[in-house]
């Protein structure tokens, strides 16, 4: 009896421990800002057989390359596409030394705070406020500019800094790609020398891991100091085509995970998805007007049109913004 009483014993101390094992060893919710549905699932699903390596679809470390989209893929993007915002605040600081600038649009409309007309003239406005806002800076000085620019800046809406507008969810999956070997890249209609000096701190996404819209430099000796200076012009549009164009020239491997939200991310994900083997694509879809915006194809900024259609047809994933997600913005941020 004393023998049989020991193993018992013996087998529910065992039992005990197999359990606190199992319990250890249970991985936590990498994504716990995600609602539990198809969404969460095919992107768990996807991770779990590219890094499995008995799985057909494993695929090495080395290839493992995740590209996301910045503007309403990272960040929001409404009313105005953040980096424009910036721009016209460059407007107003540089106005004292542009006495031209009253007489000649687009400025004197938005010296008058007439933005509506000043944007009037569509992308080629936008491309001179940019242009003329940011040339004629060295990198460096570009960079501070910014740098003290998203410290400070709030939304109008929400009166969060900017680096505040990023998305929780979007977060996690960041982390949850690199904790199982991703490695993670934004490619970006938005301006590289704008997004380098503050993505690695926002998202973890060092500098040289930035794809984006770039102007001319040029390199020039000040005081004896070698500097690259910004030039008028731009050198490289990192939307639409140009996004796996980009990518190509910057990484120079097919990404076999791609997110967007817009029309201007369609090539990307088509170029993500042409490649063999296992493949995600990805699109978030702003479905939440009360946490965030609700806009698609009729959108001035951020349109989702064309991908959204292909989305569809192609069993992409869609993320809907109101019931994949169980907050938007990371709590606690004012």
């Amino acid at each position: 009896m004393k023998t049989v009483r020991s193993l018992y014993l013996l087998a529910a101390a065992l039992a005990g421990m197999l359990a606190f094992t199992a319990s250890i060893a249970q991985p936590a919710d990498a994504l716990p800002s995600w609602n539990d549905g198809a969404s969460k699932a095919s992107i768990l699903a996807f991770v779990r057989s590219v890094t499995d390596k008995s799985s057909k679809d494993f695929v090495p470390p080395a290839q493992r390359i995740a590209t996301f989209d910045n503007d309403g893929t990272l960040w929001a993007e409404q009313p105005l596409y953040f980096q424009l915002v910036f721009a016209l605040d460059r407007v107003k600081a540089l106005a004292p030394q542009h006495p031209e600038w009253k007489d000649k649009e687009p400025f004197a409309s938005l010296l008058k705070g007439d933005l509506k007309g000043a944007l009037a003239g569509g992308e080629r406005a936008i491309l001179e406020i940019v242009m003329a806002t940011h040339a004629g800076m060295t990198t460096d000085e570009f960079d501070k500019v910014v740098r003290d620019w998203i410290a400070t800046a709030r939304h109008p809406k929400t009166r969060r800094r900017y680096t505040e507008m990023v998305y929780q969810p979007m977060l996690e999956l960041l982390r949850f790609l690199r904790a199982n070997a991703f490695k993670t890249f934004i490619v970006s209609g938005g301006g590289i020398e704008f997004m380098r000096p503050w993505t690695e701190n926002v998202y973890g996404i060092p500098p040289e891991q930035v794809v984006g819209s770039s102007g001319k430099l040029k390199f020039e000796l000040r005081d004896g100091k070698p500097v690259l200076v910004k030039m008028p012009g731009l050198d490289f549009i990192d939307d639409k085509a140009g996004k796996p164009v980009g990518i190509q020239q910057h990484i120079g491997r097919r990404p076999i995970l791609a997110f967007g939200n817009s029309d201007g991310d369609l090539q990307m994900l088509q170029w993500t998805a042409a490649g063999g083997g296992a493949r995600f694509m990805g699109i978030v879809h702003h479905t939440d007007a009360e946490r965030e915006w609700a806009y698609d194809r009729k959108s001035p900024v951020g349109a989702l049109d064309k991908a959204l259609d292909e989305a569809q047809a192609k069993a992409w994933t869609v993320v809907d913004m109101k019931s994949d997600w169980k907050t938007v913005f990371p709590l606690g941020k004012k």
